[in-house]
């Protein structure tokens, strides 16, 4: 098996190819991992750090850097798509225009995250293109934020060979799992999650037996033992009768998120950019010493995972992460679970995005949503789940015509489009505002 990654110099990639290493010599495990990069530095980085992971691993994967996009897709089997256009400045600018009008500035969420897709759908396209026209039988699976929207766009041009991943729902399937005493790896677990990406609610859970969220939801000892339940606090959770995805923090607190956000001494961009600028330039200077460039990396990778979603957690008491959720894994397990799916047709039940069929009645048969799925050879699809409540549906379709909105103003330019996608957020609270953000983006 070939996997193909786009955007092969960015930093997770080692979370990727840890996952392979754990999977090395199974029977059609990967033995070809091409990376694509349009930072040569970058790349040179990740396969130094690649190199050491790979040290002593019998059958592990070869690397190979591909000099372009059409040389890295031929002969592809996977495609994974993490590609970041305007790398980590063009973040900062994302989250900085909306927080200069007092709206939230955020990587996927609000008017940053708008900003952010209509950026990268025309580049998400034309690699969609590509791939159709070089590697018409492989499958993409997209990491790119916004993960829903771009896939809906990818969708487009591939059907339903492109498959959407994230690993919040996936964490906070097995944090809420473990706090209710259930063993989320166990053959009898079932649970009914459904929304779009970053934007989903966990809404029953059982090993075999009843309804374990109820239980969960009214105790509030259990709710402060896990990074949601601390999050959005025992009170609003039992009114809520759902555990939300952690990104409706932004939604439900939105004047505390805002506060913490912009009162941090730099925005979660910034402190990307300064600290992945600092590792790639340490890492350059070592890169032809493997261990070393894997030492700054792993050290990179922690402080990385410690301040994650930092100033949410600010918001709500200071609190440090759990451990458990140190590790980076996430992603990339969720990633190869799905291509062991597919090649080997184990069958297998993961939280992807896909085209939504008759899954939630309220959207249309190609909405691309976030649900529980059935894996396989024949790719995924969605597994029945219980109707939205008239709050979930509300939010899920506010959102949806903001993807939808964004895709048109990136496939069109029409600025009308991207005005209207800015303007429907709900976390942008006036039209002149949508404007102001969409003239002083623009330009940069």
């Amino acid at each position: 098996m070939r996997l193909v990654i786009l955007g092969g110099g960015g930093f997770r990639v080692p979370l990727v190819y840890r996952a392979l290493l754990a999977d090395a010599g199974a029977p059609g495990a990967c033995r070809e991992l091409v990376l694509h990069d349009t930072d040569p530095v970058r790349l040179r980085v990740m396969a130094s750090v690649l190199a050491a992971q790979a040290a002593g691993v019998p059958g592990a994967p070869a690397v190979r850097i591909a000099q372009d996009l059409d040389d890295a897709l031929r002969g592809a089997d996977f495609v994974f798509s993490a590609i970041r256009v305007g790398g980590t400045a063009g973040r900062v600018c994302d989250e900085r225009v909306p927080l200069a009008e007092g709206v939230l500035g955020q990587e996927t969420v609000g008017a940053g995250g708008v900003l952010y897709g209509l950026r990268t759908l025309p580049v998400a396209v034309a690699i969609a293109e590509r791939v159709k026209a070089l590697a018409p039988d492989a499958w993409v699976i997209n990491f790119t934020n916004p993960a829903g929207m771009v896939t809906e766009a990818m969708a487009r041009v591939l059907g339903g060979r492109v498959i959407g991943i994230c690993d919040s729902p996936v964490g906070l399937v097995r944090r809420a799992a473990r706090a209710a005493g259930a063993d989320p790896d166990s053959p009898t677990f079932r649970y009914d999650y459904v929304g779009l990406n970053h934007l989903g609610w966990l809404r029953r859970m059982s090993d075999g037996g009843p309804d374990l969220l109820p239980g969960l939801l009214a105790d509030p000892g259990a709710l402060d033992s896990f990074e949601e339940g601390k999050l959005f606090g025992a009170p609003w959770l039992a009114a809520l009768g759902a555990l939300p995805n952690e990104y409706l923090h932004y939604y439900y607190f939105e004047r505390e998120a805002l506060a913490a956000v912009r009162s941090a001494e730099a925005t979660r961009g910034e402190f990307l950019d300064r600290q992945q600028g600092a590792f790639f330039a340490s890492a350059a200077a070592a890169a032809d010493r493997p261990a070393d460039a894997y030492t700054l990396w792993d050290r990179t990778r922690l402080e990385r995972e410690e301040t994650y979603m930092a100033e949410n957690r600010a918001a709500t008491g200071g609190w440090q992460r759990d451990p458990h959720d140190l590790d980076g894994g996430g992603y990339d397990r969720v990633a190869l679970a799905l291509m062991r799916a597919i090649a080997r047709d184990e069958r297998t039940t993961l939280i992807l995005n896909v085209p939504n069929g008759t899954t939630v009645p309220a959207l249309d048969a190609e909405a691309i949503i976030e649900v529980p799925c059935e894996v396989g050879a024949f790719g995924a699809r969605p597994l029945p789940v219980a109707a939205p409540t008239e709050h979930q549906a509300g939010l899920m379709l506010t959102l949806k015509a903001v993807e939808r909105s964004a895709i048109e103003a990136a496939a069109s330019g029409s600025r009308a489009a991207a005005l209207r996608a800015l303007a429907l957020h709900p976390l942008v609270d006036s039209v002149t505002v949508a404007g102001r953000i969409l003239d002083a983006a623009l330009p940069r």
